[in-house]
């Protein structure tokens, strides 16, 4: 029967790294070892955690490598802050696709995956092209490898990653009950003093979802499935701007045969542009009575879909936890101050605010 390894890829930090990239790195390095002791629990005979430099090499060549020294049969690879909601079965189910005596692979999500099992591994492999990131792995495992790809989509708690600080305060509360008997619950993360901003609106925005006569606004790479959740399990309207969906995915789509035909675009974005970051408050304000904003769209639209490009990890974190006053760039920091200081709640974030973790947010504590 082959033997299924566990790689954990687990990012180290620079040595110039700020207070809020280590707190994310902190946690991380807590979820990995749950990972490590859930998997080995779960059936899998080798669980690497490996600190990888942060460097600009692709997700592709460095996976080539760790196969070439690791030389698995079986592989379940994913990212140390990936799915930190997987219960025991999700594991199991990972690891038996792995353990499989045929190329086969299971992903938590098939068009942007952060955890993926793969039967006969070096095999299927092989001709790994140089992708960005584990995103677009499924889509080339079945697009161009041939490899028949299921997923766990419909187990939405498997598509929250942790990126930033805020999703750790979007998990408060939720890890201890998604953990093997035994396992630590605690994991670290911001500061009270940090996290006080964003837990206050967090709070108004969840009475404001029980509030038949109030409207949320959810804005960036939200999904149907999401929305469905917010109309069946929400009191209040939803106004919802869908954008970008896809966007980690999009730099590997020339190596698919399917180069994007535009750059990322936003309609929120182009209001800003004409008016400013500062105007976010008043245009966001006019449209509903709190907002859940993917800011990674909005920086997206102004700067493209590579993340070097943009502001860096620090400055974002801080925008996510609305502390202008530590944010470097001008206008990432006029757009924090604007949705710290406008008439309404606003919070800012990433794909796990407006996509999986929406539930997490507006749910009532």
């Amino acid at each position: 029967m082959p033997t299924v390894t566990v790689l954990v890829l687990a990012p180290a930090v620079t040595p110039d790294a700020g207070p809020l990239e280590r707190v994310l790195d902190t946690a991380r390095t807590a979820l990995a070892e749950r990972h490590r002791e859930a998997f080995l629990a779960a059936g899998a005979d080798r669980i690497v955690v490996r600190r990888e430099p942060p460097d600009d090499t692709p997700f592709g060549a460095r996976l080539r490598r760790l196969l070439a020294e690791l030389a698995p049969e079986g592989l379940v690879v994913l990212g140390s802050g990936s799915v930190p909601l997987a219960s025991a079965a999700d594991r199991r189910d990972l690891v038996e696709t792995a353990r499989g005596n045929v190329p086969q692979a299971l992903a938590n999500q098939r068009y942007s995956a952060d955890a993926i099992a793969l039967a006969c591994a070096r095999e299927a492999l092989r001709n790994l092209p140089d992708l960005t990131s584990d995103n677009a792995m499924p889509r080339w495992l079945a697009e161009v490898a041939g490899v028949p790809v299921r997923d766990l989509a419909a187990r939405r708690r498997l598509a929250v990653d942790v990126d930033t600080p805020l999703d750790l305060l979007l998990l408060e509360g939720a890890l201890g009950r998604h953990v093997l008997p035994g396992l630590s619950p605690m994991i670290p993360g911001p500061s009270d003093t940090d996290a006080a901003a964003v837990r206050t609106r967090l709070a108004t925005l969840r009475e404001l979802a029980a509030e038949p006569a109030a409207e949320l606004l959810v804005a960036g790479r939200t999904s149907a499935t999401d929305l469905r959740w917010l109309e069946r399990r929400t009191r209040s309207r939803t106004r919802a701007l869908v954008e970008e969906r896809g966007l980690r995915t999009a730099a590997a789509a020339s190596l698919l045969g399917r180069p994007n035909r535009r750059p990322p675009r936003s309609v929120l974005g182009d209001l800003l542009d004409r008016d400013g970051p500062a105007s976010l408050g008043r245009h966001v304000a006019a449209l509903a009575d709190g907002a859940l904003i993917d800011s990674r769209v909005l920086l997206a639209h102004r700067l493209g879909a590579l993340e070097r490009r943009w502001p860096p990890p620090e400055d974002r974190f801080a925008s996510d936890l609305l502390l202008p006053d530590r944010i470097r760039d001008p206008w990432l920091r006029a757009l924090t101050a604007a949705a710290a200081g406008a008439p309404i709640p606003i919070v800012l974030g990433g794909h796990s605010l407006v996509g999986p973790g929406v539930r997490l947010a507006l749910r009532s504590r």
